[in-house]
């Protein structure tokens, strides 16, 4: 009886296991996704994150916030106080990608990315989400065991076993599962379960198709194939995280199948970081039987990246004149402490569980009202509804009707060509990033209907001061609405005029 008890115990905690090293893997993809976020982002620091922008901070504070949220960006509306901030998290995204101070790297960089995804909320889009949640379970797991300044200078405390074990690595494993187990829940209509023809609607969409999203576009049967075989493989691949036995195995073979899932939606649809944080999110899975196997052919490698990570560190030591006076006491060695942080984290990953099964209909059980402030708070709240239930049927594209001053008409968002209303040829092309079609299209919907004057004001005041010798004095901001229909039936554009301004 105790030997089937010890058996049981241990092929359930096998389940649980992760690598060291693989976690340390995850720290420095998250760094580097931090770094290509920011990048990103900062490209339009002013028409996002400041008052100069499309949503001023008495905007946000007036329609689009919620009071529970924290965020250092809503300080000021002052585009220097937020270039500032984003150095500040390139800094500690850097630390986090070496592996120095990897605790409270880690804590700030999760920070201040929710705080900047709390200033315009109109950007965001699950990836965002996920990355802001791995972080989150990033804070309570060792992932600085490998590949960081913390193992180079003290290499005696270094582990020798690579294994672990505890409520962190479970909560970050069925966090990953939940994503897409609970998003093929919320795919709930006949589009996805009986038609199989989510992917036909989608790939309609000419705001987000990509050349071979085109290709396959006209191939209803394979498009059908594919439908039904991206809710199946959402619903049951991570189970396989699952499995008690051949655990490795099955490991690799729901990473693989997940990666190619988020690779194949990132080659046919335009949907910015979306599909590498998916990719990246799942380094941390890497069982230990590939990570053994890795780790030996790199040995050839390691002297150059010791020899590379000394020179960061003499760097760090020798520039970086900031010290974190702040320590853990004592008590983070202590086994009390360890239990209470494995209650918090238990009770927290509980939490996140009760709130993903609130978002399903069919579940309809989340936490108790009085609880819902954590997530507000912390932003574990979560949502996974990619394309659920059914899928975004109104496409279209902008046209911004702009009257001259000295007489006649362009289109300011084709960069001032004469006006017309025909179909672009890539609409796609529009869009200067992900950021900017993600808020286009948010701006479509009635309750967002406040943001388009502010939009409008931007796109005039924008062209005036790059454009001083073709001024305008008047903007209509137009959406040629073309419903996607079934049966590659064609819809006639329609001509909406969503907002007007002058200057």
């Amino acid at each position: 009886m105790v030997t089937t008890y010890k058996l049981l115990r241990e092929r359930v905690l096998s389940i649980f296991a992760l690598d060291l090293r693989a976690l340390s893997l995850l720290r420095i993809g998250v760094a580097l996704l931090i770094w290509a976020d920011l990048i990103i982002r900062f490209s339009d620091l002013k028409a996002h994150y400041s008052d100069e922008g499309v949503l001023p901070l008495q905007v946000l504070f007036s329609n689009a916030w919620n009071g529970g949220w924290v965020s250092l960006h809503t300080m000021s509306g002052l585009w220097q106080v937020q270039a500032l901030l984003f150095v500040v998290a390139g800094f500690f995204a850097i630390c986090l990608l070496v592996g120095y101070q990897v605790r409270i790297s880690t804590f700030a960089s999760w920070f201040l990315l929710m705080s900047l995804q709390n200033r315009n909320p109109m950007l965001n889009q699950g990836g965002d989400d996920l990355l802001r949640m791995t972080l989150f379970w990033g804070m309570f797991l060792p992932w600085g065991s490998y590949f960081s300044l913390r193992s180079l200078r003290h290499p005696e405390q270094k582990l020798r076993q690579t294994k672990y074990i505890g409520w962190a690595g479970a909560a970050y494993l069925i966090q990953i599962a939940s994503v897409y187990f609970f998003s093929a829940l919320l795919k709930d209509s006949a589009e996805w379960t009986q038609e199989g023809t989510a992917l036909y609607y989608a790939l309609s969409l000419d705001q987000m198709v990509l050349p071979l999203g085109k290709l396959l576009y006209p191939h209803a049967e394979w498009l059908r194939f594919l439908t039904f075989g991206v809710y199946y493989l959402e619903c049951f691949v991570p189970l396989l995280f699952f499995i008690p036995f051949y655990t490795s195995f099955f490991r690799v073979l729901a990473i693989c199948l997940l990666c190619i899932l988020n690779l194949g939606i990132g080659l046919t649809l335009y949907v910015g970081l979306f599909f590498v944080i998916g990719m990246v999110t799942l380094l941390g899975l890497i069982p230990s039987s590939v990570m053994d196997r890795w780790y030996g052919y790199t040995n050839i490698f390691k002297e150059l990246a010791m020899d590379a990570f000394e020179a960061v560190e003499i760097f760090f030591l020798k520039h970086v004149h900031i010290k974190f006076v702040f320590r853990f006491p004592l008590l983070v060695r202590n086994a009390y402490y360890r239990s209470i942080r494995n209650a918090f984290v238990a009770f927290l990953l509980f939490y996140v569980l009760m709130s993903n099964c609130g978002t399903v209909q069919r579940i309809g059980y989340g936490p108790d009202s009085h609880l819902r402030w954590i997530g507000t708070l912390l932003r574990i709240d979560q949502n996974w509804g990619m394309f659920a239930p059914t899928v975004f049927k109104d496409d279209g594209w902008f046209v911004l009707e702009a009257k001259k001053m000295n007489g006649g008409w362009i289109d300011i968002n084709q960069k001032g060509k004469p006006l017309q209303y025909a179909k672009p040829a890539k609409i796609v092309s529009l869009f200067k990033n992900d950021r900017w079609r993600k808020y286009s299209e948010n701006i479509l919907f009635i309750s967002n209907s406040y943001l388009r004057p502010y939009y409008c004001h931007y796109a005039l005041q924008k062209w005036n001061l790059q454009h001083p010798e073709q001024l305008l004095t008047q903007l209509k901001v137009v959406y040629m609405k073309e419903v996607s229909l079934p049966n590659y039936q064609y819809s006639p554009p329609t001509h909406e005029v969503l907002c007007e301004c002058s200057n």
